[in-house]
């Protein structure tokens, strides 16, 4: 799993700045709230854009919340797991696939956590969302302690083991 997520911390895209009075992400115990993100697409689901391009929208906004836990904890490898997802879709009226639009960040962060990744969620339409994007998210994740580094011995030097 460490090599996974070395693969994935790699390809991550750079955090954009906050777009108001707000920062990222806020630590209370164990747990990080993480503010709202956005693809960089304009327009409404069941207008300019399909379902399944809402989807690959949602995936990408995944993405820039893994970006955003890993800016703030140095590694993915200290989220625990994924708590809660809020999946926000700006449709029209009678659109009703927000469920299958959201799955776009859900089904990525399982591929990435397993089932730590699984999550209690909801996903809602919109009329509107800031600066017309298609899809917003915001989740809450378990954070825990930094990951232990191995010890080295010194060249020349045996390891000593417990007694």
């Amino acid at each position: 799993m460490s090599e996974r997520f070395s693969e994935i911390e790699e390809q991550l895209p750079s955090v954009p700045k906050p777009g108001g009075n707000y920062v990222h992400a806020v630590r209370a115990g164990n747990l990080m709230f993480l503010a709202g993100k956005g693809a960089l697409a304009k327009g409404k689901v069941g207008i300019e854009f399909t379902k399944e391009q809402a989807y690959q929208f949602a995936r990408e906004t995944g993405l820039i919340l893994l970006a955003v836990m890993k800016q703030e904890l140095g590694t993915l490898r200290r989220v625990k797991r994924v708590v809660k997802v809020l999946g926000m879709v700006n449709a029209t009226t009678d659109f009703e696939d927000h469920p299958f639009v959201i799955n776009g960040c859900s089904d990525l962060f399982i591929e990435v956590f397993g089932e730590n990744g699984r999550h209690a969620r909801s996903a809602v339409g919109m009329g509107s969302l800031p600066m017309g994007i298609p899809v917003e998210i915001e989740c809450i994740v378990e954070v825990g302690d930094a990951p232990a580094r191995r010890k080295v011995p010194a060249k020349g030097r045996k390891a000593r083991g417990r007694r």
